[in-house]
């Protein structure tokens, strides 16, 4: 008996004892300790804006889960069969067998048409949180030095997501992914020379040809996630080393960060928001119902159904070609010229080509050359704001003529009208939206200059000695006075000779856009003012 608790009693120590050599050994041979210490001591900020980061990365998560899954049962095949499947519908139509092994997903592998989507929507989950969270950092101003290169990383995140997520959705060869696919052909094809052979590159023949399922398959579970893991490695690499930005407040500056360390308070947080965004996918993926292929019907290049729309973050792109006028096609050196495709997508290429080279853009403009890690409040930067509400309004705008035709039809509207007055907010709408959007900023600005100087109106009226009524004002706490006060005012940068004594074109050029960005702003409460309130 005695022998029997010695044993029971030595074996834990036992399993101690190889746990502690095992993780003695890892650590002699890789230091994992060291990184493991140095990422339990980063401090993420509390504030609920950091959130939709996190959302991304865990609705990625989720895709990688579901999309697995899916691998399992899907070919990409396009040879042609029957169907033989449970749908009665589609009983004995012919139709690849991509299509026939997304349909027996849904109807003949338990759980497949939940893990569709499950997948589904957490891809329009992940582009959607990738572009808030991008409209989050633009608007406080956390691209400035030195996450300049973090930003060009975001946003290649974002262009990766938009492919894999199109890719994806074109892989069922549907009706609809086949239209959708039909459309991107034929802008690829509208590029003089260069044009046929890059369809070919992609789609492998002429379209629909026997390749273009296969090619989109390898693109979609292979190269494109490994760009975008690599990249997304990069993109936290980046973010330890260069902190998180943190908005004004008592205590908080460049160098120390409030908020919650990683080990143990955030990871905990973190885990407990995973399952959160995990379930609430799973909870819409049970209850409403997306891309429901076995409506459309395999793909054929001859029907186009009315009504189609691509997913939501591709919207901007076929609203750019529906606002286009017909009749801009002319041939010149033995080519066609459809320049309502071309300008169209230049218009695409030089809107994604302004997002991402904007942090240098501004730091050219203002002269800025210093690092920056408080966040702007966007009232702050009046400019900057108004031109992000302009570049808001202009995808909005594109987006809403992806749905013209519907539109028209539910609003019992002709379609040259609702295209006619699209046509008119593509280039009003912007400008509109940076006036409206500059003008509230500097009135905001001004709102919180009387509030710092003065305090909050309290409603309550008292009458002086000599007669005269006064309300009396409520002072800000610290912390409140902080959020107001603390941000620099930027003056325009001046018109001076270089080292040769000339005063260039790009000179002249920098300092009326350094006028521009700062011709209208509101001078922050400076001390002498405050103190000679407070007296």
């Amino acid at each position: 008996m005695t022998n029997t608790l010695d044993n029971s009693t030595q074996a834990p120590g036992r399993g101690m004892k190889f746990t502690g050599w095992a993780a003695n050994y890892v650590d002699e041979r890789t230091s994992a300790s060291t990184a493991v210490k140095s990422l339990g001591r980063k401090i993420f900020p509390d504030h609920w804006s950091f959130m939709l980061g996190e959302v991304a990365l865990y609705s990625f998560v989720v895709i990688l889960i579901s999309g697995t899954f899916l691998t399992f049962f899907y070919d990409p095949s396009m040879t042609e069969v029957e169907y033989e499947g449970s749908y009665l519908p589609l009983k004995g139509i012919e139709m690849s067998v991509a299509y026939h092994t997304a349909l027996d997903i849904s109807f003949d592998v338990r759980g497949g048409l939940l893990m569709r989507q499950v997948h589904h929507w957490s891809a329009l989950l992940f582009v959607a949180s990738i572009g808030l969270h991008m409209l989050r950092v633009f608007f406080t101003g956390a691209f400035r030095k030195p996450r300049e290169l973090n930003w060009i990383v975001g946003f290649l995140l974002f262009v990766l997501a938009m492919a894999l997520g199109f890719t994806g959705y074109s892989l069922p060869d549907d009706l609809l992914s086949g239209n959708g696919l039909r459309i991107i052909d034929g802008m690829i094809k509208a590029f003089p020379v260069v044009g046929v052979w890059m369809s070919y590159l992609f789609f492998g023949d002429e379209f629909p040809g026997t390749d273009v399922i296969q090619r989109l398959y390898v693109l979609h579970i292979m190269l494109l996630p490994a760009i975008l893991i690599a990249t997304l490695a990069i993109h936290m690499v980046l973010l330890v080393v260069n902190k998180h930005t943190q908005f004004a407040g008592p205590g908080r500056t460049n160098d120390n960060v409030v908020g919650s360390p990683v080990m143990p308070v955030f990871a905990a947080k973190a885990g407990g928001f995973f399952f959160l965004v995990f379930g609430v996918i799973m909870l819409i993926a049970s209850l409403f119902t997306i891309n429901p292929i076995w409506n459309y019907g395999p793909y054929d290049p001859s029907p186009v159904s009315a009504g189609t729309q691509p997913d939501w973050y591709i919207g901007f792109a076929d609203g750019a070609l529906r606002l286009i006028p017909p009749g801009w096609e002319f041939v010149a050196f033995g080519y066609t010229w459809p320049m309502n495709i071309l300008v169209p997508t230049v218009i695409l290429i030089a809107l994604l080509a302004a997002v991402a080279l904007y942090p240098f853009f501004e730091a050219w403009v203002t002269g800025d050359k210093r690092e920056h890690h408080i966040a702007d409040r966007p009232r702050n930067a009046p400019t900057r704001t108004g031109i992000g509400a302009a570049g808001v309004t202009f995808y909005a705008v594109l987006w809403a003529a992806a749905s013209s035709d519907l539109i028209a039809t539910h609003f019992g509207m002709s379609i040259e009208g609702v295209i006619t007055t699209l046509q008119v907010l593509f280039f009003a709408a912007p400008i509109a939206a940076y006036i409206i959007t500059k003008r509230t900023c500097l009135a905001l600005q001004r709102k919180d200059r009387e509030i710092a100087l003065h305090g909050y109106e309290s409603g309550r009226i008292v009458r002086l000695p000599g007669g005269e009524y006064i309300e009396v004002h409520e002072q800000l706490s610290d912390y409140e006075r902080w959020k107001l006060l603390d941000y620099n005012e930027y003056q325009p940068l001046t018109v001076r000779p270089n080292d040769q004594g000339k005063i260039t074109v790009g000179t002249r050029l920098r300092a009326s856009m350094s006028r521009w960005f700062f011709e209208d702003r509101v001078e922050p409460v400076n001390a002498r003012e405050l103190e000679s309130q407070r007296h």
